[in-house]
């Protein structure tokens, strides 16, 4: 039975879950949402409430119970913290058995996980300074911010630079997704999809918000780029809606945030039926990353996998690999990742470390305020 869950907010930005049953088995999972760690920490109170003294193998009445039984459902706070706890369950459970989570899962379809990683810079020469960076790390693809700054109507002179950067970028030889990230408007969003289309970007990822349904719809409807949605969407529920409007062809749940691998599986076998890809979304840490790798290695429909290796996401010298006993599980040979074959998520937690960083961490990380050139208060 469960004996104990704890949470750990570690350094830059991540929360870590540990679930230990009464015989000291251990599974540890992510609910990490970045710049409201406190948030889902709070919502751990209900699930120790019930969780406490429940067999931890039951994980898909875990599950149901959580997800349907407080009521209010939903949302990035409670989804994130039942993120966290399915992980570790599944995680526990595959430890138990000696095996990998993608065995209990049916097995892996594929052997090696093509994977990309994030670059920054507003300038051509930056981003291909970083794509060189990202070159010399063993990767293929890379994805960018579309654009530093647009208001509602900018000056149409402002994509002639995204167009440049994509360019520096593709000339190191790697292939680019391009990050909107909700923050243009329609009116510049459709100008910035055609302007990029000659160069054939892998996508276009948040080209607009992802409430903003019907703008997708418009959108997909003038552009033969792939659209991206689904960081902020947190359930087979959210995403249902983008897949019967024909309107997406990459899905991008967070396996930090939409549920965790019970979920994210079953998003990513509802996506196959609507000829939708899956690319999960993961700019966070090892033990979100090893999650996502058992969607990846099991989804017949997946094409590619966000991971946060060092360049842009190492913060104070804290990076994917800090947590890991063995950060070689990682390793990117030719924009690829090794099936990772440890048992339960495939990666060992540097415990010690993770308890040691969680009592020193400080400050929680809170998103920057980005304003325009007016003053105004911009997307992040």
């Amino acid at each position: 039975m469960i004996s104990r869950i704890e949470t750990f907010r570690v350094p830059p930005r991540w929360l870590f879950v540990r679930v230990e049953t009464h015989d000291g088995a251990v599974g540890w999972g992510e609910a990490s949402l970045e710049g409201h760690s406190e948030a889902v920490e709070g919502a751990f109170a209900a699930l120790r409430d019930r969780f406490i003294g429940h067999d931890p193998a039951r994980i898909e009445d875990i599950w149901q119970i959580a997800y349907r039984l407080g009521f209010y459902r939903g949302g990035p706070v409670l989804m994130s913290a039942l993120s966290g706890l399915d992980q570790a369950l599944w995680d526990l459970k595959a430890r138990s058995l000696g095996m990998p989570v993608w065995q209990l899962l049916g097995g892996r379809v594929r052997d090696l996980v093509p994977v990309y990683a994030w670059i920054g810079g507003d300038r051509p020469h930056e981003v291909a300074e970083a794509a060189r960076g990202r070159v010399a790390q063993g990767f293929k693809a890379v994805k960018m911010n579309a654009t530093e700054d647009l208001g509602w109507l900018d000056s149409p002179k402002a994509l002639n630079v995204t167009v440049e950067r994509v360019a520096a970028v593709q000339a190191e030889g790697l292939d680019v997704g391009l990050d909107f990230h909700g923050r243009v408007h329609k009116p510049m969003a459709r100008q910035l999809a055609a302007a990029v289309t000659p160069l054939h970007p892998l996508f276009i990822e948040e080209p607009l918000l992802s409430e903003n349904l019907a703008g997708i719809v418009q959108l997909s409807q003038m552009t033969s780029v792939p659209i991206a949605v689904g960081e902020r969407l947190f359930s087979r529920w959210d995403f249902k809606p983008f897949f019967e409007a024909g309107c997406i062809d990459v899905a991008q749940p967070d396996l930090s945030h939409a549920g965790g691998i019970s979920e994210c599986r079953r998003i990513a076998a509802m996506a196959e039926t609507y000829d939708v890809a899956i690319a999960p979304h993961c700019p966070l840490g090892p033990i979100a990353l090893a999650a996502c790798m058992q969607i990846a290695l099991t989804a017949p429909n997946f094409v590619i996998q966000e991971m946060s290796l060092g360049i842009h996401y190492n913060t104070d010298g804290h990076d994917l690999l800090t947590y890991l006993k063995d950060p070689s599980v990682f390793d990117v040979r030719d924009g690829m990742v090794a099936a990772l074959e440890g048992p339960g998520l495939g990666i060992e937690i540097d415990e010690p470390h993770v308890r040691a960083a969680s009592a020193s961490a400080g400050a929680s990380w809170r998103n920057p305020v980005w304003r325009g050139p007016d003053g105004a208060v911009r997307e992040w």
